[in-house]
């Protein structure tokens, strides 16, 4: 393995964990939202947002897990009749001509809302929300750098002969 894709497996397994800590939160927060809003008449919605933060961050963020897991949708539907050959050759097109340009330009794209949301340091539109949607909205651009990191991992391990055991 080379330094990159050693460097994109320990990235990934981060992003995984930080993914199921959220799935976690988002569980565990809409249980608490419910009980205390039917059980106790209570509204909450600091923890509200912070389930909204949790949703908003997961989504993007298991976009390159679903990736490197070969968990993500796929377009071409006789990818099952396809030699293994095919399959690494249609990977290696769809990385360097659709995954590599979408995702950036949805960083350039998406980069002067990210700091105008940084600079005025952004909250909820709740009144009494939690601050920090300017975080929130960070894990755009930086969901979009992981898909590219592990799409140039992939598609360097796609030429590394596999191991004999």
């Amino acid at each position: 393995m080379t330094v990159l894709t050693t460097s994109a497996a320990r990235i990934h397994s981060l992003t995984r964990r930080i993914c199921q800590f959220l799935l976690g939160l988002i569980f565990i927060g809409q249980m608490a939202v419910v009980i205390l809003r039917y059980v106790f008449g209570v509204g909450f919605i600091e923890l509200q947002d912070a389930i909204a933060y949790s949703f908003a961050a997961l989504v993007v963020l298991g976009l390159p897990v679903a990736l490197v897991l070969d968990s993500h949708v796929r377009v071409d539907v006789i990818r099952t009749r396809q030699s293994e050959a095919t399959k690494k050759w249609f990977d290696r097109f769809g990385t360097v001509f659709f995954l590599i340009p979408v995702f950036g330009l949805t960083i350039w794209w998406v980069w002067p809302d990210i700091a105008f949301s940084w600079s005025i340091r952004e909250r909820s539109v709740e009144t009494g929300g939690l601050p920090g949607l300017y975080l929130v909205k960070t894990t755009l651009p930086v969901a979009c750098a992981l898909m590219i990191l592990q799409g140039i991992a992939g598609f360097v391990a796609s030429f590394e002969r596999p191991k004999d055991d």
